[in-house]
């Protein structure tokens, strides 16, 4: 009888460990690395490599919640690891990076800015976690985010360092009174009520399946050949569809309101924080 124990809590270690549960922490560590990654590439001043480096950190955060609700491999550890991992990715590692490329040149200010927007990203990311089990919300509240969420945020305020990489000749873009504003009004978007559009949730068209695999191709194609340029466009674009967010959240507000205890917005899902 004994024997019959150990062996059956064998086997249940063995399942609680296989490697389908491993492979979302596995893509939350890749893009904890890569966000590191890049603080390395910023001291050897390797610009497009840091800059790259955050981007693939974006794109393995991106799946790495994907890959564990479709595994079925969604864990209190695992969730507490990608929050860590967001933190280090995107609200470390960007600010670290400017500090590097141009906020160093003012000193204290520039030092002040990076530990800002750090410290208003570790707030969003706190904010997140008190939300978690807010079950009062309306259906169509994760259609949004509340404040730019991480990613973003992380692409946002690096746009002085991609415009800089695809326009060398302009100087004024390295300036740390281009890039310290521009630190200081990514963190105060992060750390808004400004409701922002969650893309996961768009749902399309039959009729709009075929254009959209022909846009995604095009962009495909453009970062393949013109990556800085791609990237520039898409923060632009982003930054233009925020009003569109504001005005589609306050049509749905006064169709369907929200319980009045409730928050205006919260976060979808904590692989996009």
């Amino acid at each position: 009888m004994r024997k019959d124990g150990l062996m059956r809590m064998r086997r249940n270690r063995l399942k609680d460990h296989s490697i389908n549960r491993l492979i979302p922490n596995m893509l939350t560590l890749f893009a904890l690395c890569a966000g590191l990654t890049s603080i390395r590439f910023a001291m050897d001043q390797r610009w497009e490599h840091a800059v790259l480096a955050i981007l693939f950190a974006a794109v393995f955060d991106a799946l790495d919640g994907r890959i564990a609700r479709l595994l079925d491999s969604s864990s209190k550890f695992g969730a507490e690891l990608d929050s860590l991992s967001d933190f280090v990715s995107f609200g470390v590692a960007p600010a670290v990076v400017l500090f590097m490329w141009t906020m160093q040149d003012v000193k204290g200010i520039g030092w002040a800015l990076t530990l800002l927007f750090s410290a208003g990203m570790a707030l969003r990311l706190a904010r997140f976690n008190t939300k978690l089990d807010n079950a009062d919300l309306p259906a169509w509240h994760s259609r949004f985010f509340t404040g730019v969420p991480a990613p973003a945020a992380a692409g946002l305020v690096l746009l002085p360092l991609v415009a800089s990489l695809q326009f060398p000749d302009l100087e004024i873009l390295r300036s740390p009174y281009v890039a310290g504003p521009v630190m200081l009004a990514v963190a105060g978007l992060a750390v808004s009520r400004i409701p922002t559009f969650s893309f996961k949730r768009l749902k399309i068209s039959q009729a709009l399946v075929l254009p959209t695999m022909i846009v995604v191709a095009v962009l495909t194609a453009l970062a393949l050949a013109e990556p800085f340029a791609t990237l520039l466009l898409i923060l632009v674009a982003y930054i233009c569809s925020i009003p569109l967010s504001v005005a589609s959240h306050r049509r749905l507000q006064q169709q369907r309101p929200m319980p009045s205890a409730a928050a205006p917005v919260n976060d979808a899902d904590a692989d996009h924080l």
